[in-house]
């Protein structure tokens, strides 16, 4: 079976944006079998740069472009807004700008800080939405972004995202485990873990079916949890138990661990649409945690 075919017949070099993050990363490995991959540098694709953004995709010319980069740093954004802006408000919209000129599609990922989290039941893509912080806010507005300008694009929500590199809940946890002899962990926000490759399998799947379908999707592992409750987990299934110090975790609220920028108390999102309309399967997150951590 050629190159082609496997993605459809819709063309095979595509555009990566934050390829040394932790979504994209793993972007790498889940899509280098199915098309040429072309992952620019900070230094040569720069989100908070537009000109880098008009230069780079007016010389790949890519069939697609996939942007897992963001700005990430929920709190700093609460002191950095424009810089945020730039990257998460404003270049969405000039990535769909430029794959509508050359006729690409543009897979796009934004988050579940675009709900406040009032809600108590998963929240649907087509649920109202009103972002608690900088982060958030800006997230919302590359969705928008990118929804005026048209075209084929989709928008893949996800949420409490964590991975074997860079800086995230689970690698925070395998090290304080060996450092610590009592954790604190926030019992009272609700969500759904979700592994960076998770996400990475999932976009090569949907690939092939890029152009049959076009909007906002949500996508991470099935179940919900509490931080508090991801931690336990991640502290039970750790393969290297034996060099834990931690002795033991005890549940605290949200507001005995205050943070510059407000979370969302509930941010379980539905995924039923994408599952649908892409025949997915995204199993628990118990099991993709498991997987994770037995580095499979």
């Amino acid at each position: 079976m050629g190159i082609e075919r496997k993605i459809g017949g819709l063309g095979v070099k595509i555009l990566l944006t934050g390829g040394t993050g932790q979504v994209g990363w793993e972007l790498q490995r889940a899509l280098l079998p199915l098309a040429e991959v072309v992952a620019p540098s900070r230094a040569m694709l720069d989100l908070a740069q537009p000109d880098t953004i008009l230069q780079m995709v007016r010389e790949v010319k890519p069939d697609g472009i996939i942007n897992p980069a963001a700005y990430t740093a929920v709190d700093l954004a609460e002191s950095e807004p424009d810089r945020a802006h730039l990257i998460n408000g404003l270049a969405p919209a000039i990535l769909a700008e430029e794959a509508q000129k050359l006729g690409a599609w543009l897979i796009h990922y934004s988050t579940d800080y675009v709900f406040d989290g009032a809600g108590t039941t998963p929240y649907l893509p087509t649920d109202r939405t009103n972002p608690l912080g900088v982060y958030g806010k800006t997230k919302r507005l590359g969705e928008i972004g990118i929804e005026q300008v048209g075209g084929d694009y989709l928008i893949l929500r996800t949420a409490w995202v964590y991975g074997l590199r860079g800086k995230n809940f689970l690698r925070t946890i395998l090290r304080l485990g060996r450092e610590r002899e009592e954790l604190k962990i926030v019992n009272d926000q609700t969500g759904s873990p979700t592994w960076s490759r998770l996400i990475a399998e999932a976009t090569a799947q949907i690939l092939p079916q890029i152009r049959d379908h076009r909007g906002i999707f949500h996508l991470t592992a099935g179940g919900s949890t509490t931080w508090y409750g991801f931690c336990r987990a991640i502290l039970e299934l750790d393969p290297d138990r034996d060099q834990q110090k931690v002795r033991s975790v005890t549940p605290i609220f949200t507001a005995e661990y205050p943070t510059p920028a407000q979370r969302p108390s509930y941010s379980v999102l539905d995924c039923t649409s994408l599952i649908k309309a892409f025949n997915l399967y995204l199993p628990p997150w118990q099991s993709v945690l498991a997987l994770a951590l037995n580095g499979t």
